[in-house]
């Protein structure tokens, strides 16, 4: 089986396909990764053939302030997310579809492997089916198709419970339609009118979960809100993690047994400022004497770290989550959806606190599920996050709500599953990509 992963260049986004990249050369497919260039020694560690994207599509999603500068000074909400929308996924969706394309001639494969947010497969879905491979996404964010209760997705609300709460967000849902989905649809579908395609008629985010062949959700029904689902998703559970992409660090053997140890991580994305969650954190914890703390800081440097950094924590640019996950009893989190799905499927309750990006509503899902507290802020004060760390801690609910969703991860065999849905998409239809401007 020949297999096309197309991913957005951002490292949330890549990685959960560079583990499915590695199940399926493992396996003796022919595997080949288009993302951006500043992404290809990843992949081509992980076995795959790279292919570059070409245009505006080639840029680095680790600095979405680079990508688009507007969001510096835009505070979260309907503005943050209609740019981040317009600027990061729409206005790539031309050259996105033109490098997918051209890889296609290049590596003619029977089944393309996208992320949710690779919205440059819309040109092709949107054409006819006999006329390209089959395609496949990955639900790398939260499941965002509409939902009964009209809650839009992205403003963290949970599931309506009463017939107030339902008119409260059908009004709430229409307010953000005027500020967000109407803005992004119509300047998508100009891009799509370029490309001679006709206009979506459900929003951008519905559309890839309900277009796609198959949509494979990389979490469990118990870590989601009630949908009625379409029937395209199916949830795979965890994907197994890559190994060995980080080396052990130097204070590796005081992770002995003899304190609790909590895990901090802003991900790889929202980084930028490691005064929202990191250092409020460790003053947060500094004076707990049974608490560790250690920080992952994405791949930045260690310098970006306010100090003082207290005498009980430890720090890496990066660490093996492999090796860290089973070795931790809480995460403080601002909510990137694979760490915390890695992290519940390994039975670690969560304290969360971001509000951009798919935050809001990754976090939201936290409290939901009782797999640990949502501070519902994007810089939470430090007593905040101790009060917090010490009751996912010291009181058995939310980690006995974390063993429950551990409990339903291990019950999916992420790479069985996805190996045999592949298998199954490749021998539906061979096509190609219609020749499109």
């Amino acid at each position: 089986m020949k297999v096309l992963l197309c991913s957005t260049p951002a490292t949330g986004h890549l990685n959960p396909l560079l583990a499915i990249a590695r199940m399926l050369a493992d396996q003796g497919h022919e595997v080949a990764v288009l993302s951006g260039t500043g992404f290809r020694d990843r992949i081509e560690a992980a076995g795959a053939r790279f292919l570059a994207l070409t245009g505006k599509a080639d840029f680095d999603g680790r600095d979405l302030l680079t990508v688009a500068p507007e969001l510096t000074t835009t505070p979260p909400g309907p503005d943050w997310l209609r740019i981040a929308m317009e600027r990061v996924f729409v206005d790539r969706v031309p050259d996105q579809h033109r490098s997918l394309r051209d890889a296609l001639r290049a590596f003619p494969a029977g089944v393309v492997i996208g992320d949710d947010m690779f919205f440059g497969v819309l040109p092709a879905l949107l054409g006819p089916r006999a006329e390209r491979p089959a395609i496949v996404l990955c639900g790398t964010s939260i499941l965002h198709c509409s939902r009964e209760d009209k809650a839009p997705p992205f403003i963290g609300l949970h599931p309506a419970g009463t017939p107030g709460q339902r008119a409260e967000y059908q009004r709430i849902a229409q307010e953000h339609a005027a500020a967000v989905d109407g803005p992004v649809s119509r300047r998508l579908n100009g891009v799509l009118a370029e490309l001679g395609l006709p206009p979506l008629s459900t929003t951008l985010f519905d559309s890839v979960v309900r277009l796609a062949d198959a949509y494979l959700q990389l979490s469990v029904p118990g870590f989601e809100f009630p949908f009625v689902l379409p029937p395209t998703v199916r949830f795979v559970g965890a994907l197994p993690i890559v190994p060995d992409q980080a080396p052990l660090p130097p204070w590796a053997d005081d992770l002995d047994g003899g304190r609790k140890v909590v895990l901090v991580t802003q991900g790889t994305v929202a980084n930028h400022d490691f005064g929202l969650l990191v250092g409020p954190t460790l003053a947060a914890l500094a004076d707990e004497p049974d608490i560790l703390t250690v920080v992952t800081a994405g791949g930045r440097g260690l310098d970006a770290v306010p100090g003082p950094i207290p005498a009980n924590a430890r720090l890496a640019a990066y660490l093996p989550f492999e090796w860290v996950l089973p070795r931790i009893d809480a995460m403080v989190t601002n909510g990137g959806y694979g760490s915390v799905n890695q992290a519940l499927s390994h039975g670690v309750p969560l304290v969360a606190a971001g509000l951009t990006e798919d935050k809001a509503d990754v976090n939201a899902r936290i409290a939901w599920s009782g797999a640990g507290i949502d501070l519902r802020t994007n810089n939470p004060a430090p007593e905040a996050i101790r009060r917090a760390v010490r009751t996912v801690l010291d009181a058995p609910r939310h980690r006995l709500h974390a063993r429950r969703l551990a409990a339903e991860f291990a019950a999916h065999d992420a790479t069985a599953e996805i190996l045999r849905l592949l298998s199954q998409q490749a021998g539906s239809a061979r096509g190609r990509v219609p020749d499109a401007a």
